[in-house]
């Protein structure tokens, strides 16, 4: 893509983001909560089909309107456009987001859910928050690593913050007796109709102590870039779920599905209860220890 056609792109996106603000910002304040899910749905669409981002999908993702805390992994930025072009939905992320240019005011807008890492009573607060919200029937998307990857391995999945499903759960005598915990995957397979090879990750990954705008210019320079989105099956989780063993699940899921992705393979010893993961079936175990579907 030419610097002119990135530029012109560009502009297109701060006129939709410009025509998307105002209405979204009042349709939060006074309570409109149809229209204020759909115009980020709608406007991670607009720019995804400016850059030649191609999104598939397979698997069971969430019914509409169904409540859950979706477990995914994490390559790079592009994967809250990615994600929130799907459905309506909202994120936990780090709090320095807030305070970045664009990048926050669409964080906001999209209602994530901020945590202050510094902070040792940060957990407790956000679980609390997550809980409100998944009891309200949301969408939340937790990216579990912590941190975003190269594409091609998986980081463990952290547990702390799987408590707010516990927390939706005993929060009221009205609450929902169980949350669907959503493992997803997301794989980038291909570039330019060809199967991404390792030099051309740092294109699409933005990880480790990688420097943003080289990432960026390298990104829009490039040709178009496909996605694979991969819904787990889900897991029921309930008042009596063993938190850190329902991650566990999670994390073997999309882990299965990245290597799917890579080698065309999947691990050996799955554990499946008709269209939902038990967390309390004893899973195999790989190689590496990680308890395997």
């Amino acid at each position: 893509m030419t610097r002119f056609g990135t530029v012109l792109r560009l502009v297109l996106c701060a006129l939709a983001f410009g025509a998307m603000v105002g209405p979204h910002a009042l349709s939060l304040r006074y309570g409109r909560g149809r229209l204020a899910g759909h115009l980020p749905t709608r406007f991670h669409r607009v720019f995804l089909h400016l850059f030649g981002v191609r999104v598939t999908q397979s698997g069971t993702p969430p019914a509409p309107g169904e409540a859950a805390l979706v477990l995914a992994n994490h390559v790079s930025w592009l994967d809250i456009l990615v994600l929130g072009s799907l459905r309506p939905l909202s994120f936990v992320a780090k709090s320095e987001i807030a305070g970045w240019p664009v990048v926050g005011t669409l964080a906001r807008l999209q209602r994530t859910v901020f945590i202050d890492r510094t902070r040792r009573t940060a957990t407790a607060a956000v679980n609390a928050t997550v809980a409100d919200r998944l009891a309200a029937g949301d969408l939340i998307v937790l990216f579990a690593e912590g941190t975003t990857g190269d594409g091609t391995r998986l980081l463990p999945f952290r547990s702390s913050l799987v408590g707010a499903a516990r927390a939706a759960i005993d929060g009221s005598s009205g609450g929902p007796e169980r949350i669907r915990l959503q493992p997803l995957a997301l794989t980038y397979p291909r570039r330019n109709g060809l199967p991404l090879v390792r030099s051309e990750r740092p294109g699409v990954a933005w990880y480790g102590d990688m420097e943003l705008a080289p990432h960026l210019a390298e990104f829009f320079e490039n040709g178009p870039i496909d996605v694979h989105v991969v819904w787990g099956a889900p897991i029921a989780f309930e008042a009596g779920t063993d938190r850190k063993r329902a991650t566990a699940l999670a994390e073997a899921s999309v882990r299965e599905a990245l290597q799917r992705a890579v080698t065309g393979r999947s691990p050996k010893g799955e554990v499946w209860d008709g269209a939902h993961q038990r967390p309390d079936a004893a899973p195999a175990e790989t190689a590496s220890g990680v308890p395997a579907l």
